[in-house]
This record gives C-alpha cells, structure tokens and sequence, in this order.
C-alpha cells in the first residue's frame, strides 16, 4: 500500500485551506493510500530548531547540521522530531498543504522542513541531493491558497509567475532532497470567489489526487 503524508500549517481548523487538505487526503485514501496528517498547529509544533532537538546534544558552540548527523546515526533526534522523520521517510508522496504568506510557507512549515529535513537524515552527509538525494523516486506537491487572485500572477502581474514564487520551494527543498516534484494545486483567492466557486476547486483537488501519475512534473 503506497503512503502519503501531508504535512498541514492553516491555524483555522474551518480555513477552506484545511477544506482542501481534507479534499486531497480521502481521495488518496479512496485510491489506496495510507494517509499521515501532520497538522502543525494541532499538535503545537515549535518552528524553531535548536539544542532542543536532541535528546544529548553536544555542549559548547551549537553546530545545528553537526547535530543533526549526530543525531542521525545515533538515533538521538528529539521525541518530536524522530516522530515527523519517521512518517517522511516512509511516505512515497508528500504534500505540504497551506496559505501561501508573503510568497512563502507559514513559519511552522518553514520550522518543519528545518528541523526535519535534517541533514544525515533526509539530505547530505551521505545521504545524497538531487538526483542522489534521499527521496529519488519519491514524490512531492504543494496544496495551497492564495490571498490574490490568479490574475494577481503572471509574467505581466505584479506578483510574478508562480514558478518563480515558488522555485525556493520547489528547487531548494522538495528537488534538492532527490524528490520528483509535481504541478501545485492552489485555491486562488478563495475568500473572493462564491461558494460554487469553491466548490469547483475542491473538484478540482480531487481530480488532481485522482490523477498524480499523469500531473506535469515541474522537476524529476
């Protein structure tokens, strides 16, 4: 059985945000995934890596990446931490669900992939990057909303082309761990938009996570 995990950071349990991470998880299901929801906001997840990430860190200068390998071949990762590693490592897609704010992840999405992607673990140190990487093979989206409209992006727009908005995440954290990386799905502007509308868009989830193997790839 193929597994899923979606890591969610939208503080409103009611967002259509969350509508649509609900959307995408049981139509994985209802194609035969096992699905892992890691809602950061419900479980009190701390953005911030530091010393407390390791159950026996090394005293004097704190070396975040040097504690990380440690961590990695000891099995020394925090409680917290070792949990989310855990379910990424067994996950053959992985969807990282949110708004997007000021053109980024949520801080506790950012403070995920910080303290998760941990190097030893899930890159580098013999782990491997891109097409070495860790998650060759493997599978990544983004799931979000937007505050403008998708006119608000564009070559022409003011906001710029999604591609370019996005490539930090795309490039620098989902292809540099080796995974094949997939169109996002968004919700633009949601708030704006009428209830047929919305209710268009989570059709529109549905049929993108009823259809991943043919999704344009945007890397892999």
């Amino acid at each position: 059985m193929p597994r899923a995990l979606i890591v969610h950071a939208h503080p409103e349990p009611g967002s259509f945000c969350a509508a649509q991470m609900r959307e995408a998880a049981g139509t994985l299901q209802a194609q035969g995934y096992e699905v892992q929801i890691s809602d950061l906001y419900a479980q009190g997840w701390s953005a911030g890596l530091g010393r407390g990430d390791f159950t026996h860190p090394q005293g004097g200068h704190f070396k975040p990446q040097a504690e990380q390998v440690r961590a990695a071949q000891d099995h020394t990762f925090a409680p917290d931490v070792a949990a989310e590693l855990e379910k990424l490592l067994g996950a053959d897609l992985l969807v990282f669900s949110f708004p997007l704010w000021w053109f980024s992840l949520p801080a506790l999405l950012k403070g995920w992939v910080d303290r998760v992607f941990a190097m030893g673990a899930a890159y580098g140190a013999g782990v491997g990057t891109y097409d070495k990487g860790r998650f060759v093979g493997r599978r990544a989206l983004l799931l979000f909303t937007t505050g403008g409209p998708e006119s608000a992006y564009g070559p022409q727009a003011d906001n710029g082309e999604l591609e370019t908005v996005l490539f930090h995440v795309h490039n620098g954290m989902l292809r540099f761990a080796g995974y094949t990386v997939l169109a996002p799905v968004v919700g633009f502007s949601p708030v704006r938009v009428s209830d047929d509308e919305r209710a268009a868009q989570l059709g529109r989830v549905r049929e993108a996570f009823q259809t991943l193997d043919q999704r344009t790839k945007v890397f892999g």
